[in-house]
């Protein structure tokens, strides 16, 4: 699929009516959307899941700069009044830029988890679970530094290389889900990890396994750090400030799904891990928001 290139656009008039776009490399923003439905229960959602694309995390950076802001436009022409970039690799290389597209309209970025995860350890030492690029990017480097300096605490950064296509494409729980798992988490453990922030959207949708792996290494309590939560508190305060939340009394409350890959896996997955069935098109980046997909699943 060829993504258009973009200069600074316009946002168009927003809308309290309108719905609100969510998207990530895959069904990792699942984890995000589940706490949005539950914290703005009369919101309209469009969600798009780039899973023909994905993995975000082993992209240079100009490329998913690229890819998101072509996203953004599909979900902008769609008459989105928000946007949640529900994907860390993506809010690492390209929130700024995105906001500076759309000026007038709330963006919202998935925050990388290391102050709830340095308020939280109690022996000092936070094991961060991440994609490399989210690992690598400036910002990330920098928030790390600056929380450090002021609480004391030790960041252990791990690179799960595979670990986000293993879960998009995986079988929940499979022995090969758990191996890997085993790889990227024992050793956070052994170095004294008390908590483990989840630094990809991906990761909670698996938590019952990072659970069963933390149990074979310690008796020990470890937290983990999920900020899908703060998401969409920041979401619901950015859409009151700007006047923006669907009147309760409004139809509302509809899903829709976008995917860049297979329409009936998408299905499967707001089944399997939402228990919902809402409406699924297949879409290439650059289509007609009259015709988004030609194929609705």
């Amino acid at each position: 699929m060829d993504t258009p290139a973009f200069s600074t656009m316009t946002t168009p008039t927003l809308s309290p009516g309108a719905p609100v776009g969510i998207f990530d490399s895959g069904v990792g923003g699942f984890s995000v959307l589940r706490h949005i439905q539950a914290q703005l229960p009369h919101e309209a959602l469009l969600y798009f899941a780039d899973s023909g694309f994905a993995p975000y995390g082993d992209k240079p950076e100009h490329v998913v700069i690229e890819r998101v802001l072509g996203i953004a436009a599909f979900l902008v022409a769609r008459g989105v009044k928000a946007l949640v970039v529900a994907c860390n690799t993506a809010t690492v290389a390209a929130v700024r830029i995105l906001r500076e597209h759309y000026p007038d309209m709330p963006i919202i970025g998935v925050e990388p988890g290391l102050k709830p995860g340095a308020a939280s350890t109690r022996q000092g030492t936070v094991g961060v679970l991440a994609t490399e690029r989210t690992l690598a990017g400036e910002k990330f480097l920098l928030l790390r530094d600056q929380i450090a300096a002021a609480t004391g605490a030790r960041f252990l950064l791990q690179p799960c290389v595979g670990l986000a296509d293993q879960i998009e494409f995986g079988e929940p729980g499979s022995p090969a889900l758990d191996a890997m798992l085993e790889r990227y988490i024992a050793p956070l453990l052994a170095q004294g990890a008390d908590t483990l922030v989840l630094g990809c959207t991906h990761y909670p949708l698996v938590q019952a396994s990072i659970e069963r792996v933390i149990r074979r290494h310690t008796d020990a309590g470890v937290t983990l750090i999920d900020t899908g939560d703060a998401v969409a508190r920041q979401l619901a305060r950015l859409l009151e400030a700007a006047g923006l939340l669907r009147p309760a009394g409004d139809a509302g409350a509809q899903l829709e799904g976008f995917t860049s890959a297979s329409g009936t896996a998408l299905c499967a997955a707001f089944a399997s891990l939402l228990g919902q069935n809402p409406p699924v098109h297949e879409v290439a980046i650059g289509a007609t928001p009259s015709n988004p997909a030609g194929t609705h699943i």
